[in-house]
């Protein structure tokens, strides 16, 4: 008798081939990315994603595997300019796409601005979020539409910090994009502008 109930007879048994399971018949696909302007062609599994691409197989262990969910942001990178959770996305998705991590945002002079304000805000203090945060404001800065405090709490709304750094975070997000946090977190909600 085979696991499942199937009855075999002997003979059958004898010449059976033995099960492939499902990860032997599926084949590995080709993806070619370019992850912090290095171009890589790989081949993966379909039902890998982004992040652990990105992790376990390129050693760019700087994203985070928070909730693999999408619920934390502690994955998020940049793809084509682009922030997204990188656990929601499967490699293959992705293929020929440019990819940033937060080991991508610094250039050979140095950190980026808000890499820079992070520090002089002390917007971090475990830092398992930060690179989340960083990637995710930076695709922020891109999209152009923050300007106001509000705005930037709502747009990095999908970004948790358990250790509760957000005013930081917020203040050297504005710092960078030249809004004032502090005047607008003291401003009364009520007040007329």
């Amino acid at each position: 008798m085979i696991p499942g109930g199937i009855v075999t007879s002997p003979s059958n048994e004898a010449n059976r081939e033995p099960a492939q399971s499902s990860t032997t018949r599926m084949s590995a696909e080709r993806v070619t990315l370019t992850v912090n302007g290095q171009r890589h062609q790989l081949e993966v599994a379909p039902w890998t994603t982004l992040l652990d691409l990105l992790r376990e197989t390129l050693a760019l262990t700087g994203t985070k595997k928070g909730c693999d969910h999408g619920q934390c942001g502690a994955c998020t990178v940049l793809v084509d300019g682009v922030r997204i959770n990188s656990c929601l996305t499967l490699a293959v998705m992705r293929d020929g796409a440019e990819v940033t991590t937060i080991e991508g945002v610094a250039d050979e002079g140095g950190l980026h601005p808000l890499q820079r304000a992070f520090i002089e805000r002390d917007a971090f203090q475990c830092g398992y979020c930060t690179p989340g945060q960083i990637c995710s404001a930076l695709g922020l800065i891109r999209e152009n539409r923050a300007k106001s405090a509000d705005d930037l709490r709502e747009l990095m709304s999908g970004n948790l910090c358990r250790c509760g750094a957000y005013p930081n975070i917020l203040a050297a997000l504005g710092d960078v994009m030249g809004i004032d946090t502090e005047a607008q977190a003291a401003a009364p909600k009520d007040a007329a502008p």
